[in-house]
């Protein structure tokens, strides 16, 4: 029986042509598996007939563009991911669900071996390979543009010799990677740091200089996930979506970062998460009102670590499912409404409202009505600071000596 190869297939250039470059070097045939997850652009049954039109064998296609939003967007948010305090983990939170695809494609078809198309130089090849380690520990990796010598040049030439049904245009200065959660642009102008952004650049954002008048809006969560916007009740996906285009317009979620890579270099990105950045400030700010203080400090750390986890390939460990855990008990009551304002670039906080809130009214205020006993503020501080207190005596004691 002929050996079988699984490609992660998007249906441009590069991975068309792997098809057929896959095939003669190795003499397999190969399964094209397509992932929805957001991404917009051509429908699957669009990408699944170029996919057969450029020799694979079968195309498995898959809309998981709601899995993608309930079960990779949703935990991202829930622990205000951030990496590095600024990447909402745009593609790194979209290889997990691919690689679920591409492992069942794997079983499906009987193939023996999965193939991606990621360079040598990047994460992507990291969560790939591991993922695939981890879901389908008997299966094999290879990339061709890292393995099999598939350069963008050599596609080219490949597809015109091979008259494959794609275009095969100038390469696009930038490498682009795009889902509901958000957007990710590298490479070409963008690699000299001190270069400004071109407008070319963005697509999910409004330019946030000249923005259309502030838009008001109200996002309802339930134990962490939104529900509802301006009282309409929605899924996470039709959430994310309908922040992308109202945060969008008005240019919300425009970062601009040199990050720390996996593999060890650092690379300028460019990304556009306005539903995402939306979402992580009204979910951050409920918090703030739901959560108790050190529950809070501690959850801050773990957010973190757990970013990194995910940026690092490592969806599926066990100190990432450990997370996971604690993450998920810090949202019983993270229930309520928060009120924002969208506009030039920015999504302000102006409201919040919970019936769980540990925002006490009567001990905040300092008017009529005030609960607080002000009487226990000075023994509070004396034992607060007593430690350093005898720690500076000590300290006055020996230097005395």
């Amino acid at each position: 029986m002929t050996e079988r190869i699984v490609l992660a297939y998007s249906g441009g250039l590069d991975t068309s042509v792997a098809i057929g470059w896959i095939g003669e070097a190795t003499g397999a045939e190969v399964i094209a598996v397509a992932v929805d997850v957001g991404q917009g652009g051509e429908s699957l049954e669009t990408i699944r007939q170029r996919a057969l039109g450029c020799g694979a064998v079968e195309a498995y296609v898959a809309d998981a563009s709601d899995e993608f939003a309930n079960e990779y967007c949703v935990p991202t948010l829930k622990a205000n991911a951030l990496y590095q305090g600024h990447y909402p983990l745009v593609s790194a939170i979209s290889r997990p669900v691919i690689v679920k695809h591409l492992v069942k494609a794997a079983r499906e078809f009987g193939a023996t071996t999965v193939a991606h198309g990621c360079t040598g130089k990047g994460n992507d090849q990291v969560r790939f390979e591991v993922g695939i380690q981890t879901l389908g520990p008997d299966l094999k990796c290879i990339a061709p543009v890292r393995d099999l010598a598939l350069t963008r040049d050599k596609a080219i030439a490949f597809a015109e010799e091979k008259g494959l049904p794609i275009e095969t245009t100038k390469k696009n200065p930038y490498s682009i990677d795009q889902n509901v959660w958000g957007r990710a642009v590298e490479t070409g102008y963008l690699e000299d740091i001190w270069n400004a952004p071109t407008k070319d650049i963005y697509d999910y954002t409004a330019a946030p200089e000249f923005p259309p008048a502030p838009d008001e809006v109200t996002i309802s969560f339930e134990a962490g996930v939104p529900v509802a916007i301006d009282g309409v009740k929605v899924t996470p996906l039709q959430a994310i979506r309908e922040l992308n285009r109202r945060a969008g317009a008005q240019g919300v979620g425009r970062i601009d970062v040199v990050e720390d890579r996996l593999v060890g270099i650092k690379s300028r990105e460019i990304y556009e998460a306005p539903g995402a950045m939306a979402l992580i400030t009204a979910h951050k700010h409920l918090e703030d009102i739901t959560i108790e203080r050190e529950q809070a400090r501690f959850k801050a750390t773990v957010g973190q670590r757990w970013a990194e986890l995910v940026y690092d390939g490592q969806w599926f460990s066990p100190l990432k499912r450990s997370l996971d855990a604690f993450i998920e008990d810090t949202q019983k009551y993270v229930s309520g409404d928060i009120r924002m304002v969208l506009h030039g670039g920015q999504a302000i906080v102006n409201g919040r409202r919970s019936e769980t809130s540990l925002y006490d009214f009567d001990l905040a205020t300092y008017d009529t009505g005030d609960t607080f006993d002000q009487s226990m503020a000075r023994g509070f501080i004396e034992l607060w600071g007593m430690s350093a207190k005898v720690a500076s005596g000590r300290d006055i004691r020996v230097a005395g000596k």
